[in-house]
């Protein structure tokens, strides 16, 4: 297959998954999702991290950084900006991923579980009825048989 090829199939499929409706979907999940990521992160800022500072004893989790290189003063003047390992602000999105991940695998667990509560369950195929079999016979039919076949003989 040449490029040109693969590229137009690419493409098609592209134009098949747009054309279906599930962008749409997807859209609407990462506009939802983008606004429980504001919500996340504000609770992981205003809330968490500022419990989490006052157990370590106080200061602000921005603060927390290891410094690489000072900055370079001329007065007031910055003439060079300090380099640093910003670990609250990496500890802070840490916490978000794992709160947005926590939530997405409930929401996928909730999904799963109403697609078993409401999936047709397959009926039960129908089983061939069989004609009844006679029951055996027993030895007062055998001779009521006879009986029957004597008083024919007679008439």
């Amino acid at each position: 297959m040449s490029k040109k090829d693969g590229a137009k199939k690419f493409f098609n499929e592209f134009k098949e998954m747009i054309s279906k409706g599930n962008v749409f979907d997807m859209a609407i999940g990462v506009v939802i999702g983008g606004a429980f990521g504001k919500i996340v992160t504000s609770l992981v800022n205003d809330i968490i991290m500022p419990c989490i500072s006052v157990l370590t004893g106080g200061g602000g989790y921005a603060s927390w950084k290891i410094i690489l290189s000072e900055a370079v003063m001329n007065g007031d003047e910055v003439v060079k900006a300090e380099n640093a390992i910003m670990i609250g602000s990496f500890i802070s999105a840490i916490i978000d991923f794992l709160i947005i991940a926590f939530c997405i695998f409930l929401v996928i667990k909730a999904i799963g579980g109403a697609k078993a509560k409401f999936a047709k369950k397959p009926e039960p195929e129908p089983v061939e009825e069989k004609p009844a079999e006679p029951a055996p016979e027993t030895e007062l039919d055998v001779l009521k048989a006879i009986r029957e076949m004597l008083a024919e003989k007679k008439d």
